[in-house]
């Protein structure tokens, strides 16, 4: 195994490591749809401290949105857009090529209509965060970056943008002047470059859940990350995301919650 290797770096102050280090803890919520349901909305949302809630296009409905939102103002839970591409077949992780000026609209359409459900909650959409295969694209896509970030700004105020540090996504929310937020992945493995491994390699979902647990806990304390090729990687992030569809994923979350407040972590939402 080599030495520690630095993974990307562009993006705002990197957040302190190490006791009373703050970190938050976001999950995938609503990514149910109609009759059927994949997440537990009620159980994680007494976990987590921010919720990005599927906003209709690779999962979710009306219905779905506004009891994601009413639950987490009631329990104090911060709002954020989950958009993605209009895929609600391959549940946003198909690659897709939309044109940036419809994919900004259809950025800027997704955030709205979660805004409606949200405010009438009492509450707001404080942050985006791109889904699945639009996450993946504009981690190296300069052009489908500007897209996202030219659909938040329409949406209104300055929004923070969640995304894995080094992308082109957070560099083009820096320029356009919109917080960003850099994001770890307690059950992704990563690779050397600091990146996700896709999807359909071997070993891209970390199942173990001691072995979850334990790997939140060294990058909440050290920031760092073993790569699927056994490279140390540097993971500077300021909240972890727990996968709301995996088996277990409530439990396997309060665990994670735990583990970090034993470790010294303050656990608390960025906005």
């Amino acid at each position: 195994m080599t030495g520690p290797t630095t993974g990307p770096t562009t993006g705002p102050t990197p957040a302190a490591t190490g006791p009373g280090a703050a970190l938050d803890l976001n999950a995938d919520l609503g990514e149910g749809f109609g009759r059927w349901r994949l997440t537990d909305d009620d159980a994680l949302l007494q976990v987590v401290t921010s919720a990005n809630v599927a906003c209709g296009f690779h999962a979710g409905d009306p219905s779905t949105m506004r009891r994601v939102c009413e639950r987490a103002a009631e329990l104090g839970v911060r709002v954020g857009a989950q958009v993605s591409y209009r895929d609600l077949a391959g549940f946003g992780r198909r690659a897709m090529d939309v044109p940036p000026d419809e994919l900004a609209d259809e950025i800027t359409y997704q955030v709205g209509a979660l805004r409606v459900f949200a405010r009438a909650a009492g509450t707001d959409v404080t942050y985006v965060k791109p889904h699945g295969a639009l996450y993946n694209r504009t981690v190296a896509d300069a052009e489908q970056a500007a897209a996202v970030v030219a659909g938040v700004l329409r949406a209104g105020g300055a929004l923070p943008v969640l995304g894995l540090p080094g992308s082109r996504l957070l560099e083009a929310a820096e320029r356009a002047g919109l917080p960003v937020v850099t994001e770890a992945f307690a059950d992704r493995a990563y690779t050397a470059a600091g990146t996700l491994v896709p999807r359909r390699t071997p070993g891209a979902v970390v199942l173990d859940p001691e072995q979850v647990v334990a790997r939140s806990v060294r990058m909440a304390r050290d920031a760092a990350v073993t790569a699927l090729t056994g490279e140390e990687v540097a993971v500077r992030a300021r909240s972890l995301c727990l996968h709301g569809d995996t088996p277990g994923a409530a439990g396997l979350a309060r665990r994670v919650r735990a583990a970090l407040e034993a470790a010294g972590v303050r656990v608390e939402a960025f906005t």
